[in-house]
């Protein structure tokens, strides 16, 4: 009897081991995926990077040389409208419906919001095509920049509603019970806490729309100049990649393997700050 039961024991010890090696061994390969694409980007990016290379634009067919000085300050412009554009309205949605859970108007918004996060990226740069394009008779970067707030909005939504959620109800209340105004409790005690959340779901989905190309050829479409001008055509890190990458010259191949590892670090840093953010303002409650 008390052989059985030790043989149990031992078999049941065995494949909690099983168990806890197999679970290691894909967790461990989930990351393998991400070491390769990074380590690939590394090696056939990092050699095209120089000064020129950032301060430079794209030389002429037949010349060494050059840089994506336009693609780099075109995502930036094409973010900051996006920013503009979509985090106010999130934020404002947010609290909408992290203050109205059971209601109407809020399941409609909360319905559409997760709707319009899975519409695909390239339809809503064919909607914006019709919508911004065709009327300003010009691929914009007032049109990419709305076609990315689009993407973001989703996002932005559902951080600020899930991070508001978490806020204890009774701060608002003794807020309120004090007599301070509703739109100052919103404002100046419940925003607040809640304020790493809402950044890091910010910084996310700036992350998410960076490298987005799909839209972008509908909308801000690309310029081999340095162009700041909203109602303009404008280049972009993920339509340079694009570009130059399906071209048949090994000099835009370089290019491309550059602006790739500079997407991807960027992308990286943002992720980075997010985690970041999100310790160093958490508040406990």
């Amino acid at each position: 009897m008390t052989n059985t039961i030790n043989n149990t024991l031992r078999w049941r010890q065995l494949l909690d081991k099983v168990f806890f090696g197999v679970i290691c061994f894909f967790s461990a390969l989930s990351v393998l995926p991400l070491i390769l694409i990074l380590g690939y980007l590394l090696v056939k990016g990092v050699t095209s990077l120089n000064w020129q290379f950032f301060c430079r634009v794209p030389q002429p067919l037949g010349e060494t040389g050059g840089g994506i000085l336009n693609a780099l300050c075109g995502s930036l412009l094409l973010l900051a409208v996006a920013f503009l554009l979509a985090v106010p309205l999130g934020l404002f949605v947010g609290i909408y419906l992290a203050e109205n859970k059971k209601n109407r108007l809020a399941d409609c918004a909360r319905l559409s919001v997760e709707i319009l996060q899975g519409v695909p990226s390239i339809v809503i740069g064919l909607v914006l095509y019709t919508w911004l394009v065709l009327p300003l008779k010009s691929f914009s970067a007032l049109a990419g920049g709305a076609a990315l707030a689009l993407m973001m909005l989703p996002v932005s939504v559902r951080s600020t509603e899930e991070t508001l959620r978490l806020i204890p109800p009774e701060l608002k209340e003794a807020a309120l019970a004090l007599g301070v105004p509703y739109y100052r409790t919103i404002l100046r005690v419940v925003v607040p806490s809640g304020l790493s959340g809402i950044v890091t779901g910010v910084l996310l989905s700036l992350a998410r729309v960076a490298g987005e190309t799909a839209p972008l050829l509908f909308t801000a479409f690309g310029n081999p100049f340095l162009s700041l001008a909203l109602f303009q055509p404008i280049e972009s890190l993920p339509h340079l990649i694009f570009y130059y990458a399906t071209s048949p010259y090994a000099e835009w191949h370089r290019l491309a393997w550059g602006a790739s590892f500079v997407l991807v670090a960027g992308v990286l840093f943002l992720n980075l700050a997010a985690k970041f953010l999100t310790r160093r303002w958490r508040v406990q409650f």
